[in-house]
């Protein structure tokens, strides 16, 4: 079995890139320090379409991209892996919503 050796300066970045991402809004989930990793939370945006829909009315249709996008990708909700693997490379890593 391989035993892991992580650098200090390896665990400071990892924790520097969890706060970074708790100051957007990140909610810690699960955290394991013995293998180092950390699964964030954040909730998606509520999307007012009324008002998005007059604005598509005023704007004779241009708004509907940016309304398109609100609604598919920032209304979702987002679930991110941050872990240091065996080599001692950061890496983060999308996780599927069940």
């Amino acid at each position: 079995m391989k035993k892991h050796f992580i650098n200090q300066d390896r665990l400071n970045l990892f924790t520097k890139i969890i706060s970074g991402k708790i100051q957007n809004g990140f909610v810690v989930v699960e955290r394991n320090d013995k293998l180092p990793f950390t699964i964030l939370y954040k909730e998606g945006k509520k999307i007012n379409h009324s008002l998005n829909f007059l604005f598509c009315c005023v704007t004779l249709g241009m708004w509907s991209l940016p309304w398109l996008y609100m609604t598919q990708v920032t209304s979702k909700d987002k679930k991110v892996l941050i872990a240091i693997d065996e080599d001692g490379k950061i890496f983060e890593e999308k996780c599927y919503l069940g």
